[in-house]
């Protein structure tokens, strides 16, 4: 077995909401599409709705209905995280497990030439955005016997080099975010976990690398079995950590 597939297994999901950001993306498409199929309802958000209704339309076929919430994490503040959980609650009546897969890279710049306005977005994105969603969504999660909340990170070694400036700087801030909310949640029913997949061949890694040159880059469907195992009990054992399952 592929030691990104963990332990997933059909049906680790039956009975539970999961919401997935950066739907549309190629790691928010691959686990919404598999943890549908594991039996979760998949709550969609992305920022382009077209992308979003097809991705609609493959789990209507394979699964079971999905929620789908366009919303572009950008602009969003959190009065809009906070009304993401009410309809939830409202339309749902529970959460189980959020995993943070939007990301936002505008490609290798030198820190100099970097626009002020697009080194905001992309801390934005990559932090602010995911610590906000997180806040918002903690009481629903909380309410569970076992939830799980998952952060899908990049490898700190490659991106905290030579221009990757706010993205490698975000990715070590998610870090030590997720450390903290473990302390914070360990005694209780939600686990905070992280999970650093190898090179996926992505539309955002393609703006830092060539194909030639990305031998290794695999395709984003590797990798969501793990994000199924995480979200499900089986992810306990990952609790506090961040998993790199290669």
């Amino acid at each position: 077995m592929n030691p990104a597939q963990g332990a997933a297994l059909p049906g680790s999901l039956a009975g539970r909401v999961v919401l997935v950001t950066g739907v549309g993306g190629g790691l928010g498409t691959a686990a919404a599409r598999a943890c549908a199929r594991s039996g979760a309802t998949v709550v969609l958000l992305g920022r382009a709705l077209r992308k979003l209704e097809r991705v609609y339309d493959a789990i209507v076929q394979e699964s079971r209905e999905p929620l789908l919430y366009p919303l572009d994490l950008a602009g969003a503040s959190p009065p809009d995280y906070a009304a993401l959980a009410e309809r939830l609650q409202a339309q749902l009546g529970r959460l189980d497990g959020v995993l943070h897969c939007a990301a936002d890279f505008p490609g290798l710049t030198p820190f100099e030439q970097a626009d002020p306005a697009v080194f905001a977005r992309t801390v934005h994105v990559n932090f602010t955005a995911r610590a906000w969603l997180s806040q918002a969504c903690l009481p629903l999660l909380r309410q569970q016997e076992d939830a799980a909340l998952v952060f899908v990170v990049d490898d700190p070694q490659r991106v905290g080099q030579a221009y990757w400036g706010a993205y490698g700087a975000s990715q070590q801030a998610q870090r030590a975010l997720l450390t903290s909310l473990h302390d914070e949640t360990a005694a209780g029913p939600v686990r905070v976990s992280g999970l650093q997949p190898g090179p996926m061949r992505t539309a955002l890694r393609a703006r830092a690398f060539t194909h030639d040159e990305d031998q290794q880059a695999v395709a984003a469907e590797t990798y969501a079995p793990a994000c199924i195992s995480l979200l499900s009990m089986a992810g306990a054992s990952h609790r506090g950590a961040i998993w790199n399952p290669v």
